[in-house]
């Protein structure tokens, strides 16, 4: 079962998060199960940045990225060459530490 480190982030889990979870679900359902509310604006459908994380670790170990991704990536906050959608990062059976960034193009909650 892949571990995954949450480095500190000072909204989500101040002191950081090591969990666990089962190979095929997505870092985000996955930080969800263990109770760190990381933001999923479109219900995990692909259509937002609003989960975008920093992959440190074990980037190489997850599924592959599609273009969709990708082309919403593009639109993410503090974009990096290891940046996912959470929702659409599936583990496998490394480890992987992310890192949630400090902010989130969130329309919905910034009233536009």
């Amino acid at each position: 079962m892949p571990t995954i480190k949450i480095l500190p982030n000072a909204h989500y889990c101040p002191h950081g998060e090591t969990i666990t979870a089962e190979e095929g679900t997505s870092i985000c359902q996955a930080l969800l199960d263990h109770g760190i509310e990381i933001e999923h604006a479109c219900e995990m459908s692909a259509a937002c940045t609003t989960c975008h994380v920093v992959v440190r670790s074990g980037f190489a170990s997850l599924g592959e990225i599609d273009e969709i991704e990708e082309d919403l990536l593009d639109k993410a906050w503090g974009l990096e060459s290891t940046s996912r959608l959470s929702c659409q990062a599936i583990l496998a059976g490394e480890d992987v530490t992310i890192e949630i960034p400090k902010y989130t193009i969130n329309h919905a909650r910034e009233n536009h």
